[in-house]
């Protein structure tokens, strides 16, 4: 899959990556929920369409974001894993939950507010190696 950008503005040409509605959605929820397989990303609160699930799943994919790989004990299913560059998207997984938390209060009264936002806040760099080494504990624990 080939990637249109639309300039050679490098915050641009990262939203033409990621910047759709829902793909930071589904490496947020592979990173924190350790979902990995179509039925649990479909499953979410966020309510996803499945079209629009697997066109996200097959893009991140071609984009190298995620593999996909077929679990010995069961090759009908798809596991669906984050890579380094995936991976890499940490830092701005957390700089958007913090900038929610910060800005969206007033407006989404419903908004999470059982979070660890303000001791993250603290310390960003070790949160995204914490989290890191959580997602790759978790898929090496799997045994995938």
């Amino acid at each position: 899959m080939s990637t249109e950008f639309r300039c050679s503005c490098p915050i641009t040409s990262a939203i033409d990556m990621i910047g759709d509605k829902w793909s930071l959605v589904v490496i947020k929820n592979m990173l924190l929920y350790n979902l990995k397989t179509f039925k649990d990303l479909s499953e979410t609160n966020e309510k996803i369409a499945t079209n629009i699930l697997a066109s996200r799943l097959k893009a991140l994919e071609a984009k190298a974001f995620i593999t996909k790989k077929k679990p010995a004990h069961n090759k009908k299913t798809n596991i669906y894993l984050l890579t380094e560059k995936g991976l890499s998207l940490i830092p701005i997984i957390i700089e958007l939950a913090i900038w929610g938390d910060t800005n969206l209060k007033e407006i989404h009264t419903s908004l999470n507010r059982d979070n660890p936002i303000e001791y993250i806040k603290l310390n960003k760099e070790k949160f995204v190696g914490v989290f890191k080494e959580q997602y790759l504990e978790k898929v090496k624990a799997a045994a995938i």
